[in-house]
């Protein structure tokens, strides 16, 4: 059989951009196979995050904003980012990016196909796809079936961030460039945590995407009908052309994740937890994860030495979690008293998971107590969803 030193089992987001991570550093010589039943390079989604640093793939970012706006019914407020930047990454930009060197590379291959089994072997992994066997130093597993996270039961939340967005042209001036709209609650919530979000691209262009938080999806039509009535309500304009359409699911799962799969394989993507429970940020999470996971592989030859969440941290998402299945309608009080009581850089050093201990209780004080002690005596005191 042939033997690789990195098997991705997934060629998605997640093991591309670990494949790309590699064939930048000095394990640029080791072989890659990269196993994904689809060729990637449509743009199928948009990705964003913020940052203080510079951006982990400089030539894939399409939009950059020094600033973002809030709005709920009981107060709007426009904050500019100091030193944080708002990125926006396009899918047919990453995989363009990423494709383009990794196709190039003399030591990476592609296979079409799927990754059906992985077996610990002495000294190696064998992966089993459905086209032939192969042998591996190590093996990143990036693949997820949402089927299988529907079918989950357990003392868990498995929410749903689910989202449907569409690009829009205007004859009239109504979008402003400058400002992306993080949340806008100014919209029915129906008992659930839901809200729009709008990148700005021009005055006359931006996405504009109805998000929410929930255990079961709507109809096709239900997220049609909130769009357009957000589009005449809230923003003002009746005649727009949409010239481009995304959506999608989210998991939102407090579940703990196993990363460690097998002795050679890792799990990483989605499946190795790098979407943060209570955001569903994922991008910048899993760049940073894949400069550690090559980071390990210089120091300690083997993928293992990756730093893990503060306790603290996972404690939280599952309280927010649980306030916005069992009081959903709160969440845009609680959203509202984050962002009007906190400076913007300590709430977005929160949600990166870097606050001090003492800064973390600062920014809990601000939210309505009761029901994130009734969250805490429920999830951690009974243990029960």
């Amino acid at each position: 059989m042939r033997r690789y030193d990195y098997v991705m089992a997934g060629g998605g987001m997640a093991g591309l951009s670990l494949a790309y991570a590699i064939t930048g550093s000095r394990l640029a010589e080791k072989s890659v196979l990269i196993v994904d039943p689809e060729t990637k390079g449509e743009n199928d989604r948009t990705w964003c995050y913020w940052t203080r640093a510079g951006h982990p793939i400089e030539p894939i970012v399409s939009h950059v904003w020094s600033a973002l706006r809030f709005a709920s019914h009981s107060w709007t407020h426009d904050f500019d980012l100091g030193d944080y930047r708002y990125a926006m990454v396009r899918g047919d930009d990453f995989y363009r990016e990423t494709l383009d060197r990794l196709e190039q590379h003399p030591r990476v291959e592609f296979e079409r196909g799927r990754v059906i089994a992985i077996h610990d072997e002495d000294g190696c992994a064998r992966v089993e796809t459905d086209q032939r066997s192969v042998l591996a130093t190590w093996v990143f597993d990036s693949r997820f079936e949402p089927q299988e996270y529907e079918q989950r039961s357990g003392p868990h939340h498995y929410l749903k961030q689910h989202f449907v967005g569409w690009i829009v042209e205007t004859q009239q001036p109504v979008f402003d460039p400058h400002t992306p709209t993080l949340f806008d609650f100014r919209t029915p919530g129906h008992g659930e945590m839901r809200f729009f979000y709008i990148l700005p691209f021009s005055e006359h262009r931006a996405l504009v995407e109805y998000t929410l938080f929930s255990a079961e999806l709507l109809s096709d039509a239900e997220y049609v009908r909130a769009i357009e009535t957000y589009l005449r309500d809230v923003v003002g304009v009746t005649e727009y052309r949409v010239v481009d359409r995304e959506r999608g699911v989210i998991p939102m799962t407090d579940e703990p994740v196993v990363r460690r799969e097998g002795c050679r394989t890792l799990a990483i993507g989605t499946r190795g937890g790098r979407v943060k429970a209570s955001t569903g940020y994922a991008f910048r999470r899993t760049q940073l994860d894949s400069q550690a996971i090559v980071e390990s592989l210089l120091r300690h030859d083997h993928p293992f030495h990756l730093p893990a969440a503060p306790r603290r941290a996972r404690m939280l998402d599952t309280m927010l979690l649980q306030v916005m299945y069992r009081r959903g309608e709160l969440s845009e009080r609680v959203f509202t008293a984050l962002f009007r009581r906190n400076p913007i850089d300590r709430l977005l050093r929160f949600l990166d998971e870097e606050t001090s201990l003492a800064q973390t209780l600062a920014v809990m004080a601000t939210v309505p107590i009761p029901p994130f002690l009734a969250a805490f005596w429920r999830t951690h005191v009974l243990k029960k969803v």
